[in-house]
């Protein structure tokens, strides 16, 4: 009566990380700091709840799945100035459809995407060990094999593409790739993102880019793979982009984002949406539009980030392998056991992070590449932040 294959998903890390502390008794007279999460605590833009509020006659109406053409031109507007796009490379039309936040869409693209076969074999499913849970269980729902390269810090936390030998890339049906990576804050370059579009052309696989967190950044905003693809000729072929509202304005509980890519590709996935997908309501539309026009917000919430970085930077130093993350909100520590550091530092001083064994495949080939780390997510307001970094450098 049951589908097997679930049987074969990666553990979720959240409940594994209740069963890991919450038995645990936390200090007295110390308030719990939660940095185990990606969840965004800084303040929302007032338009959000004007927005909403100005456009909730629309709750009665069923929304279009592929959104509203004010959405779809917000969202292309966005990318041709976020990423110095040539004019006409993407269209409202064409290029783009709104998703219920990012996860929906890239869960349910292995499902447009993964075939039956693929060079006579089990189509494989690529991406980064560590990974996002959402693109393992892609690939075991539709069918495929996920195949978890180790992204180590000789590669910069990138898989290494030239480990990628012909039979696997034969059967590869679709590569995940997060940039700037969670967990690690790295950036894939222009360069890498280049390489690896040539190798989904060559080998016929579909790109799919995770570039939420592409809006916070220390210095130097992250190439994109829309980007990659204008230098090469601006052809999209084989490529998807997904971005979402959760991180650039800390509306996580809007659920908007979209994907964006090549044209002959997204038809077959709003197919599928219109089965299974759920359309943003029209009102979150109407917020989402506003949101991807006004950019005051987001230049506001890079800075908070960045304070809170300079803040890890005075108080860790360079200790537990410190470094500042090109991208994201997290911190990639290396504490020697995970695991025991999690319970450690929940136990002794009220914080609650996430082993970084928790985000990656237990039976990859190879060493554990997040066994020794900790995640640490630096949502919290920047006075939580300095807290949560004093009591973790004196625990451990």
């Amino acid at each position: 009566m049951l589908n097997p294959r679930l049987a074969h998903l990666p553990d979720y890390p959240f409940p594994r990380l209740r069963t890991l502390l919450d038995h645990l008794p936390t200090p007295a007279g110390l308030d719990e700091i939660w940095m185990s999460i990606g969840e965004p605590q800084h303040a929302y833009p007032d338009l959000v709840a004007e927005t909403l509020a100005a456009n909730s006659h629309l709750y009665n109406k069923y929304p279009p799945n592929n959104g509203t053409p004010e959405l779809r031109a917000a969202i292309a507007d966005w990318l041709a100035r976020r990423y110095r796009l040539p004019a006409g490379m993407i269209t409202p039309e064409r290029h783009v459809i709104p998703t219920s936040g990012t996860r929906e869409g890239l869960f349910m693209c292995a499902f447009a995407y993964v075939p039956a076969q693929k060079a006579g074999r089990q189509p494989a499913v690529l991406m980064p060990n560590p990974f996002y849970q959402c693109y393992a269980g892609a690939a075991l729902a539709a069918g495929a094999e996920p195949v978890y390269l180790p992204a180590l810090p000789e590669h910069k936390f990138l898989p290494d593409l030239d480990a990628l030998d012909e039979a696997l890339l034969a059967r590869t049906a679709m590569f995940y790739l997060c940039s700037p990576a969670n967990p690690q804050g790295t950036v894939a370059d222009l360069d890498y993102l280049r390489r690896l579009i040539a190798l989904a052309r060559a080998w016929d696989f579909v790109l799919v880019v995770d570039e939420c967190y592409a809006e916070i950044y220390s210095s130097t905003a992250p190439t994109g793979i829309l980007e990659a693809c204008a230098h090469d000729g601006g052809s999209l072929d084989n490529v998807l982009a997904f971005h979402s509202l959760s991180k650039r304005s800390n509306v996580a509980g809007l659920r908007s984002g979209f994907v964006a890519g090549d044209p002959e590709l997204l038809p077959r996935f709003l197919r599928l949406r219109e089965y299974g997908g759920n359309p943003i309501p029209l009102p979150i539309q109407a917020a989402s539009t506003a949101l991807w026009r006004e950019e005051s917000h987001v230049v506001a919430n890079r800075a908070l980030y960045a304070r809170k970085f300079d803040l890890a930077e005075r108080v860790l130093g360079n200790r537990f392998g410190f470094y500042r993350p090109e991208g994201g909100f997290f911190l990639w520590l290396d504490v020697g056991d995970g695991e025991a550091a999690t319970r450690r530092l929940w136990a002794e001083a009220a914080v609650r992070v996430l082993p970084g064994t928790y985000l990656t495949a237990p039976d990859a080939p190879g060493p554990d590449p997040g066994a020794s780390y900790i995640r640490v997510a630096m949502v919290q307001s920047y006075d939580a932040t300095a807290e949560a970094l004093r009591r973790i450098a004196e625990t451990l």
